[in-house]
């Protein structure tokens, strides 16, 4: 298994330069799309063929890190080693939503360190390819119509899948947004980490590299002077009715977000 970031922090190199190929089609969208389908189609029929292991996993993934550098993106990873402070142990790790990238991205940065899976829509289940790709990971899925029921799948699913020793990846905003509200932030995450017994790992994360599209959601347009961030924090452990905890993610998150503004301000194109 290939592991492009050993350690505790990354950031794209300084000649690292966008590619001509990129250029040459004016910063458009399209050569990034094209190159992100090939990925999508390779990685689907890839699982729908029962061989998509935890290799083939980062290794479509490291593809997906490859293209946002080539297509100009600067890419800032910190916290990887809070990672390891789970020595093994299965957590919720719960974050903000905000782009697709997130989870075109996921595998490269943490499956070297850590099994996990997603907490996903079911609808997602029917998408040609990213279907047959939840099913090899084995996703939750969430109707997000009726949160009584998805709030009893998550718990019950939830803790088998923790039980097993895989970590779980959970967005409780629910939706992906490039601004982070914590009203719709949930504790669904919290809930799961204390009935199942295990910690929550909070993450930050800043995708909006790709914007979401007005008449396509999922092709939106390309953001070459944004970076693309992640940060992981230490394992939490969840005491009482958990609105510490959820306190604790919240505020991880904001101020995260609020320092990569001040640290990487968009650049004029």
């Amino acid at each position: 298994m290939q592991n492009l970031f050993p350690y505790d922090s990354y950031d794209t190199p300084d000649e690292r330069r966008q590619c001509i190929a990129d250029r040459m089609l004016f910063n458009s969208r399209a050569y990034f799309y094209f190159h992100n389908f090939l990925v999508f189609v390779r990685t689907g029929m890839c699982a729908k063929k029962g061989l998509l292991s935890a290799d083939k996993q980062v290794f479509y993934s490291n593809m997906n890190i490859n293209l946002v550098e080539r297509c100009g993106g600067k890419i800032h990873i910190r916290g990887l080693d809070n990672i390891n402070k789970l020595q093994g142990r299965a957590a919720v790790l719960m974050g903000n939503h905000m782009s697709l990238l997130e989870t075109a991205l996921f595998h490269a940065i943490i499956r070297p360190r850590i099994d996990f899976t997603f907490v996903i829509k079911e609808s997602l289940l029917d998408v040609p390819f990213f279907g047959n790709i939840m099913r090899a990971l084995g996703a939750i899925p969430v109707t997000r119509t009726n949160p009584k029921e998805d709030f009893k799948q998550v718990l019950k699913l939830g803790r088998e899948t923790l039980a097993a020793g895989r970590s779980i990846i959970l967005f409780p905003q629910s939706t992906r947004s490039s601004q982070f509200n914590p009203e719709n932030f949930n504790s669904i995450g919290v809930k799961l980490a204390k009935s199942a017994g295990v910690p929550i790992l909070p993450f930050a994360l800043k995708t909006d590299f790709i914007g979401n599209g007005k008449i396509l959601r999922d092709m939106g347009p390309i953001h070459r002077n944004r970076a693309v961030c992640f940060t992981f924090g230490e394992p939490i452990e969840v005491a009482g009715n958990g609105k510490e905890e959820l306190q604790q993610v919240i505020s991880f998150i904001q101020n995260n977000l609020e320092q990569w503004r001040k640290i990487y301000p968009e650049k004029q194109n």
